[in-house]
């Protein structure tokens, strides 16, 4: 057994992480993001973790940096601009539940034909992703665009929201096919273990976010004063000059493992298919995980627009601490992946075990932070007496179930990243609509703990998740599947 495993638990072999000494350390960063060609089906795990962790770790932090200025800057706008993000990007959780189910089927696809040396048939499985996702994609805009008033209105949108609101969510909603692309050729990307190269996207993507943002949204220079359309704009051009970017190194393929070739450019009803069965269980495990949210924010609407404004920053600043998390989650993902593709399925499972202590070190301290500075950190987005004690609530309530959801993070990937789509699925119905909501409503309504309620239920959550993850991952039904 390696030396980096030394505990063995009810016969069961457990990955136990020892942390690489400092220069190994530093030369492993700098491989990882100079672009690593390494085979992740070989050597040390931890290396293999650590070179393919590091760029998605930044990818998604820079996502992360994102999100909280975006909110920063739409939080000078007051507090029905911040409904409005908050209102409209609950229901665009139904639009990236369809982009991470197709990025979950396309990452283990390639993962696994990557882990068999058949580079062909990940290019093939690349094109048939990007085609699928580009037909949702225009469905979807052509219906946003129509309805998405109405839809700000079923949940719970007052007037005033709806005034200054239609029309961001209309652009957000008719931009989806930036969202859906950016993911899927990121997690095709990812699968073949070209982490760097999905960095770089999203970090150009993200970057002209930032710089775009305010200039539309207060007009800054010589652009106009657009409010909180101008964020929308900003978004769409700058995701969709990320996902640009991204297909010309696919077809490029100067540095990047899969390569598409012109002989790759036509559907194959086989290879679709296979897709589509894998994604359609993915995209129902996300549209469930993520579709709860728009629940909860339902109930919160019912509080008023403060309550909404402050959950809203609250949780914008989660998602800066778990986005670098999904990094080292999908890091896991990929290795199981190509692990079960080299028939290695034991070299899956350790490094599974390795990523989920890793993370669990990592969260542990942000959750730390947000229980000891949670009104710092809200005063840095808004100072309004209706918004902050919400906010403090969010971050301190949910950060407490951060040490249990590091590990649901990483095994939910690794699920996924056998193809186990089905697990996870069923994992998020039972978590997430029969125990999430409920309760949720049961404590803020019922019990009268009023938003905390709310809060609490997501921590437990997030608890339960965990514990039931940890027990099916140990079962290994999911070193069988096929994809």
């Amino acid at each position: 057994m390696s030396s980096e495993f030394s505990e063995v638990l009810d016969g069961n072999s457990v990955a136990v992480a020892h942390p690489p000494p400092i220069e190994g350390l530093w030369s492993g960063v700098r491989e990882a993001l100079h672009g690593s060609r390494r085979d992740y089906t070989e050597g040390p795990i931890g290396r293999a973790i650590l070179v393919l962790a590091v760029p998605m770790v930044l990818e998604m932090v820079m996502e992360s940096v994102f999100a909280v200025c975006d909110v920063f800057f739409v939080s000078r706008l007051g507090a029905d601009a911040v409904a409005t993000v908050g209102l409209t990007e609950s229901l665009l959780t139904l639009i990236y539940s369809l982009a991470m189910g197709l990025a979950i089927g396309a990452t283990a696809m390639v993962a696994r034909r990557v882990g068999e040396r058949d580079l062909d048939g990940a290019a093939r499985s690349a094109v048939q992703a990007i085609a699928l996702g580009a037909l949702i994609a225009l469905g979807l805009g052509a219906i946003g665009v129509v309805a998405a008033p109405r839809l700000l209105g079923l949940m719970g949108a007052s007037a005033n929201v709806l005034a200054i609101g239609s029309t961001y969510a209309r652009i957000m909603y008719g931009g989806n096919a930036t969202i859906l692309l950016l993911f899927l050729v990121n997690a095709i990307f990812r699968g073949a273990g070209d982490a760097a190269i999905a960095m770089r996207v999203l970090w150009l993507a993200n970057a002209i976010n930032i710089a775009l943002g305010p200039c539309l949204i207060f007009g800054l220079g010589p652009f106009p004063a657009l409010g909180v359309k101008g964020a929308a704009i900003a978004t769409n051009i700058g995701r969709g000059t990320g996902a640009l970017f991204a297909l010309s190194r696919l077809v490029r393929g100067s540095s990047a493992r899969v390569h598409i070739k012109r002989h790759h450019l036509r559907l194959e009803p086989a290879v679709m298919w296979r897709l589509i069965k894998l994604s359609a269980s993915g995209t129902l495990q996300a549209l469930i995980g993520t579709a709860s949210w728009i629940g909860l924010i339902r109930i919160l609407s019912t509080f008023g627009s403060g309550v909404l404004a402050g959950y809203t920053i609250g949780i914008r600043v989660i998602i800066f601490a778990l986005l670098p998390s999904w990094g080292l989650s999908n890091a896991g993902a990929t290795m199981v992946g190509q692990a079960l593709g080299a028939r290695k399925p034991e070299r899956a499972e350790r490094a599974v075990w390795m990523a989920g202590f890793y993370n669990m070190c990592f969260l542990g301290v942000v959750g730390v932070l947000f229980v000891v500075l949670a009104r710092p950190i809200a005063n840095i987005f808004t100072t309004d007496p209706a918004v902050v004690p919400y906010a403090v609530d969010t971050l301190r309530i949910i950060a407490v179930g951060f040490l249990f959801y590091a590990y649901g993070m990483v095994l939910s990937a690794a699920f996924n990243g056998a193809g186990d789509t089905m697990t996870p699925t069923i994992l998020n119905i039972v978590v997430f609509w029969l125990w999430e909501i409920p309760l949720g409503f049961l404590l803020a309504k019922t019990l009268h703990f009023g938003p905390r309620g709310v809060y609490l239920a997501v921590t437990i959550a997030f608890s339960t998740l965990a514990l039931l993850s940890a027990v099916l991952f140990r079962r290994g039904r999911w070193k069988t599947r096929s994809v």
